[in-house]
């Protein structure tokens, strides 16, 4: 590999196009290119979100979300869907759960009706004492 040029982590440039207004939403959405001619593969969310809220002056970065992201053939240029929410609480009421999630702020699935039907149908197994213990013993 010493004939070949590693390529370094660089700059990149975010450019945002058609954005519209949402009043309804409470958002603001537009279409997100990442230039990235020197960087090895993609670049991170995290920091394409930190660079587009601070062209736009979010308070909280919670607050953008980006998503979609293609990455064209040979590199260098990606292209996203962002969101920009007025606040958090209507970001959270809005955004489906899964890229809440993603964000680190959406609810959690509990555990499975499957699984809750196995463990009670084990639990009728046991008797007595046993049972109690093992209930505790698998949580």
């Amino acid at each position: 590999l010493p004939t070949m040029v590693a390529k370094r982590k660089a700059e990149f440039t975010v450019r945002t196009q058609q954005f519209k207004t949402n009043k309804l939403l409470n958002r603001k959405q537009f279409a997100v290119t990442v230039v990235h001619p020197n960087w090895n593969g993609t670049v991170p969310t995290s920091a394409i979100v930190k660079k587009v809220a601070q062209m736009y002056k979010v308070t909280d970065e919670n607050q953008v979300s980006l998503f979609g992201f293609k990455t064209q053939f040979g590199g260098g240029k990606t292209t996203g869907f962002g969101l920009i929410y007025d606040d958090v609480a209507s970001m959270k009421r809005i955004e489906p759960n899964y890229r809440l999630l993603r964000r680190g702020m959406g609810r959690k699935r509990g555990v499975a009706r499957k699984s809750r039907k196995e463990r009670r149908n084990r639990d009728k197994k046991i008797r007595g004492i046993a049972k109690g213990k093992a209930q505790t013993k698998k949580k």
